[in-house]
């Protein structure tokens, strides 16, 4: 019911020295990854994807009401103080000054913009549907820039990642819907369980599709030996590198 890739980004934690100021350290993450202008976007896509689910579900019948819930969901300075407040906990202990570096490099900054711009572009439906077009006749063509993709996605489990989240966020939605009265009749636990696990497939196939379609966009423009610079650092004890 629900088959949408929800937007996540992933950060590793350091198996290296504590700095004095977990908080500090983070903060200067954050300031490197352009954290604000991501969630920018993915609260652009959100409040789409809002958009979407009131026309399909209520008719254009959520109203104000539903509007209202949408915003606050997706409300940028919220979902930062989240951010930041799981990335302090998860990071208590270790020392990101290795990311902190990488993303403040001329590359690193570089691939911050990239992702940032190409998500961004993703949000137009008839640019995403030429990225995932280009896909297919990458594959079609044994594009060897599909195997860096296809390297870089498995180093970070971005699949894996976006598919568990988002058939959470999914079970999530659901559940609030029946909570809240939504549907003429009573579903148990089990009858949202199985509804959920069956859109497994769909899930995946919409997150493939779209991840593909970012990354292709996103490092288009690096060269080969840059972005196998990313996939290496991803592989290492510095980690799982990715903000989507």
């Amino acid at each position: 019911m629900f088959q949408r890739i929800l937007p996540f980004i992933a950060f590793v934690t350091l198996a290296l020295p504590l700095r004095a100021d977990p908080a500090a350290q983070v903060d200067d993450l954050l300031a490197a990854l352009r954290l604000p202008e991501t969630l920018e976007v993915m609260a652009q896509e959100g409040t789409e994807y809002g958009g979407e689910l009131e026309a399909e579900m209520f008719a254009g019948h959520g109203g104000a009401r539903w509007q209202a819930m949408v915003a606050r969901i997706y409300d940028v300075s919220r979902m930062e103080e989240i951010m930041r407040e799981a990335l302090e906990q998860e990071l208590a202990g270790q020392d990101v000054a290795a990311l902190t570096t990488f993303f403040a490099s001329e590359l690193g900054a570089r691939i911050v913009e990239l992702e940032i711009s190409a998500r961004r572009a993703l949000l137009d439906d008839d640019v995403d549907a030429e990225n995932r077009l280009k896909v297919e006749e990458m594959r079609a063509d044994d594009d060897p820039r599909l195997e860096l993709l296809e390297q870089f996605v498995t180093a970070n489990e971005l699949i894996e990642f976006n598919v568990v989240g988002g058939m959470n966020a999914n079970y999530a939605f659901y559940r609030g819907l029946s909570d809240g009265g939504a549907f003429p009749f009573e579903l148990s636990e089990e009858e949202m369980l199985a509804d959920v696990w069956s859109q497994e497939d769909d899930v995946r196939q919409e997150t493939e599709e779209w991840m593909y379609s970012y990354l292709s966009l996103a490092y288009e423009p690096l060269e080969d030996a840059d972005l196998s610079a990313y996939i290496t650092l991803s592989e290492t004890p510095p980690g799982t590198l990715c903000g989507l």
